[in-house]
């Protein structure tokens, strides 16, 4: 692995959107919870395409399961499609870096409770995605409960309740909160080329929760060997987001 690890200016720089080009799609990410769990950073590493190092905070790496509710999808200039634009979605996750620079995510997975989205997150934006059946529910205590299984494996699966309440607030630069939840930028590999996308939206708000019950598969079914302590928790209201190509990465 590199010795190399991003600056704060370079984790900074990443939340400038870019000017050169207009976004290829528009989003709306809703009621994200945010869970980590610490991992060697060499058990990640090997599952890493070449050209990409774990990103690590304090030496330590760490791998996240994020579900939420993905709303008015849609490809710049069309409307959003009822049916089609609003689903829920759960993603594992780590973070990555190209030798000190563009610290972003790399999916082991995304799983998605539509079809269409699935079929287009796979074959457009070349990323790990599978159909599955999903849900998130508000309760009325301000709890959140989100469970969900793959439709073409039934063991990989989650349950998840969080509570927790409190006003939101933007992390601060240099702090894990940062490192975990500040990412623009994701990594996947096409024709066996390493390419990069870039989103923007505003930096997140959030607050700290409460993991009360969790029961997963996911990151086994990634061939991640989950720690058994309770994980880092956070929740977000959301982000309105524009999405971007892919570009091949070390290819001005």
């Amino acid at each position: 692995m590199s010795d190399l690890t991003p600056t704060v200016d370079e984790r900074l720089s990443m939340q400038n959107r870019p000017l050169s080009e207009a976004p290829v799609m528009y989003q709306r990410w809703l009621d994200l919870t945010f869970l980590h769990w610490e991992v060697p950073a060499a058990d990640l590493q090997r599952l890493m395409p070449a050209g990409l190092t774990i990103d690590t905070f304090e030496g330590k790496a760490y791998v996240g399961l994020v579900p939420f509710r993905m709303r008015d999808i849609r490809p710049r200039l069309c409307p959003a499609v009822p049916g089609v634009s609003h689903f829920f979605e759960t993603n594992v996750r780590t973070y990555v870096h190209v030798e000190g620079q563009g610290p972003g995510v790399w999916f082991f997975s995304l799983d998605a409770a539509n079809r269409i989205g699935a079929w287009l997150g796979r074959h457009w934006f070349k990323l790990p995605y599978h159909y599955a059946h999903l849900a998130l529910d508000s309760l009325n205590d301000g709890s959140l409960v989100c469970k969900g299984s793959r439709a073409s494996d039934r063991s990989a699966n989650y349950d998840v309740w969080v509570s927790g309440d409190g006003p939101c607030r933007p992390a601060e630069p240099g702090t894990l909160e940062f490192f975990l939840v500040e990412r623009y930028l994701l990594y996947t590999v096409q024709s066996g080329h390493l390419m990069s996308g870039q989103v923007w939206h505003e930096p997140y708000r959030f607050r700290a929760v409460s993991a009360d019950s969790v029961q997963e598969s996911l990151l086994q079914a990634s061939g991640i060997v989950r720690p058994n302590t309770k994980p880092l928790a956070h929740y977000s209201p959301g982000v309105d987001v524009e999405v971007f190509g892919l570009k091949r990465v070390g290819v001005k």
